[in-house]
């Protein structure tokens, strides 16, 4: 039995009547619920009495240290069978790493611990390596974003590392670690015996001087599927260097995310080759990336290939205009495998859109999730659309948000959306002006087919 409760107030007698509900539960998930210190006392007796429990989930909820202290005595208890903790953003400092440090050397059932959000500190973490060097300590994932973590950590992480044969899983983003921290790292993770699964690095301070570093990893470690390394100044000279590994044979990366890289298009023939030959990679962000359509046509010829498996493709402001569309529809008639554009924030223009609905009508074309947020879209470009939704059945959800469609714009998209041939399950639509009539519309739409959301 799960309990999942999100962004509730929970009163003291409906606190008592979930206790009882606990009981039984194999998941808790309690985020955003205004829980306290006081709550975590009535949660480690749950974790005690509860063998069944393997998921306890309770972010965003101001525990503090004393909270975590009350939970840990639970944890530390041998009828204690949890495997997944989440305690991010719960207003904990580096006084919480002691006691979590005792649960890493003491409870082996625990796999995942999410601490991110959290003012652990440098100090605190290397406390928290310590309990994982210990050989009861069987974690796979660790997860340590926005912890003010410095340069100073890695030398600690690394010997964790080194001692963690089981570690699947490591997030660092959001810590000012720098490039000599991060190449220290990743000489330790390609020297390490965990087989290596996910590595997140966004907004770590890093720039090309890394990406030799990196690559290493990215050839080494062929378990390695998932790489994040976003929001770094990395530019196109760094990522040439990524893709000497990420074009290793040995290299079976899946999901790779290079937003607000400095990427130009001249990354795009690097990238180009990437997405045509490596038939394991299925997802890729350049989100805010200065591609322009010379480097989308690029992209869209790769995406043509026979070998190419992507599924999902995030190209969000990428400066891209109409006239990359022709392109984009072309791929669109000959991939088979994507399922996701997010093509937003870009200028394309009801005549853009136009020839992507082209694309999408084809029978090839297999997209069930479509962004076109902000992209200069008004009631000219709605008719069109509506028969993409309306005979289109794979796609599922569209995003028209910020774009000035107007009332009888709304209307065409709700004539689609009540025909029985269209699936569309979520219709995005955030910041448009419409009437009260056709607010009354939305609403009537939305009970008639239960199955449809309306988010605006």
């Amino acid at each position: 039995m799960e309990l999942d409760i999100q962004c509730e107030e929970i009163s003291p007698s409906r606190w008592t009547e979930l206790l009882t509900t606990m009981k039984s539960c194999k998941t808790i998930r309690l985020d955003d619920c205004n829980l306290s210190s006081s709550n975590c006392e009535d949660l480690s007796s749950i974790i005690n009495t509860n063998p069944s429990l393997t998921e306890l989930k309770l972010n965003n909820n101001e525990l503090g240290d004393a909270g975590v202290e009350y939970l840990c005595k639970g944890l530390l208890t041998p009828s204690c069978s949890l495997q997944k903790l989440w305690l991010q953003n719960c207003n904990l400092t580096s006084a919480s790493c002691e006691t979590l440090r005792s649960v890493l050397s003491a409870q082996p059932s625990l796999t995942e611990l999410h601490v991110g959000d959290n003012r652990l500190g440098t100090a605190g973490v290397k406390v928290l390596c310590q309990g994982m060097m210990n050989p009861s300590c069987k974690l796979q994932k660790l997860q340590l974003e926005y912890c003010e973590l410095t340069a100073d950590i890695v030398e600690a992480l690394n010997a964790a590392l080194q001692s963690k044969p089981t570690l699947k899983e490591l997030s660092l983003s959001n810590n000012t670690l720098g490039d000599t921290a991060v190449k220290q790292l990743c000489r330790g993770l390609v020297e390490a015996s965990c087989n290596l699964e996910l590595l997140h690095l966004e907004n770590c301070g890093i720039t090309s001087d890394s990406c030799l570093e990196i690559s290493a990893v990215l050839r080494s470690k062929s378990s390695l599927m998932d790489l994040s390394v976003g929001d770094n100044k990395i530019g196109d000279s760094g990522l040439a260097l990524l893709c000497q590994g990420l074009m290793h044979p040995s290299c079976k990366i899946q999901k790779l995310w290079l937003w607000d890289c400095d990427l130009t298009s001249a990354s795009c023939k690097d990238l180009s080759r990437l997405i045509s030959t490596k038939e394991t990679l299925t997802e890729i962000s350049l989100i805010d990336n200065n591609l322009r359509d010379s480097g989308m046509e690029m992209l869209c010829q790769a995406l043509k290939d026979p070998t190419c498996k992507l599924q999902e493709l995030w190209v969000r402001e990428c400066g891209l205009t109409a006239a990359c569309c022709k392109a984009v529809s072309s791929a669109l008639t000959t991939n088979k495998h994507l399922k996701v554009l997010h093509i937003g924030e870009n200028k394309l223009g009801d005549a853009g859109v136009e020839l992507l609905c082209e694309g999408l009508m084809h029978p090839n074309c297999n997209i069930q999730s479509l962004w076109l947020g902000n992209c200069d879209v008004t009631l000219g470009c709605c008719a069109t659309l509506a028969t993409v939704m309306a005979t289109k059945q794979c796609l599922t959800e569209l995003d028209l948000s910020y774009n000035p469609l107007d009332d009888e714009g709304i209307r065409k998209i709700c004539e689609a959306l009540r025909k029985p041939s269209c699936n569309v399950q979520q219709l995005i639509l955030y910041d448009i002006l419409w009437s009260s009539e056709v607010e009354d519309e939305l609403r009537a739409l939305e009970e008639s087919k239960p199955g449809v959301k309306i988010i605006s």
